[in-house]
């Protein structure tokens, strides 16, 4: 199979509910601002909290400035759209380090580190798995878990996140590192 695409609904597990609503309104409105939907939950007891996770598509890392401009955009639509009946907070913010995942491309793109995933429904008697990341065949997700490997089905996932490693940490390090070399050249010799 090819790598699904970012457009495929079939591999994609973002939002639910009226999350999932939000999302298709306000997506293609992110994407022309040149970010991906990670995942939009509206939540909260005392006062409803509409959570934004995006992700630039140039594989860069979410600064403020970037979750500053989501937020003008989503307010600008949210507002005339009016798709939440209540009074709500926005909170728009990067995924982390430790991040959900939430299409099945992700699952290839963090193959090596530890992720934790549990299931709708069992597989071989249990719904959470903890272990390595060994990427995508098909639409199974790869797992290294328990001297096993195994093959789940994208469809049979409830929920996914990579889990904080010394690695993980190390990586994003390494990354903030090379934006900030690449921030600090001139424009012309900047990639």
């Amino acid at each position: 199979m090819a790598a699904a695409t970012r457009a495929d609904n079939r591999y994609r597990k973002t939002s639910e509910g009226l999350g999932a609503e939000v999302e298709r309104l306000v997506a293609p409105t992110l994407g022309e601002l040149g970010f991906d939907v990670v995942r939009i939950h509206l939540g909260g007891d005392r006062r409803a909290t509409l959570q934004v996770m995006i992700e630039r598509r140039d594989g860069r890392n979410v600064n403020v400035d970037d979750c500053a401009t989501a937020s003008r955009a989503l307010s600008a639509i949210l507002d005339v759209e009016d798709p939440i009946p209540t009074a709500y907070l926005l909170e728009v913010s990067s995924p982390g380090i430790d991040r959900p995942l939430t299409r099945l491309d992700d699952f290839s793109r963090f193959a090596g580190h530890l992720a934790r995933l549990e299931l709708s429904v069992p597989h071989d008697g249990r719904k959470r798995f903890t272990g390595a990341l060994a990427g995508v065949e098909d639409d199974k997700i790869l797992l290294d878990c328990d001297g096993d490997r195994l093959a789940v089905s994208f469809t049979a996932l409830a929920k996914a996140k990579l889990v904080l490693t010394d690695a993980l940490i190390a990586e994003h390090q390494e990354a903030e590192a090379a934006e900030a070399a690449d921030a600090a050249l001139p424009e012309e010799g900047k990639h």
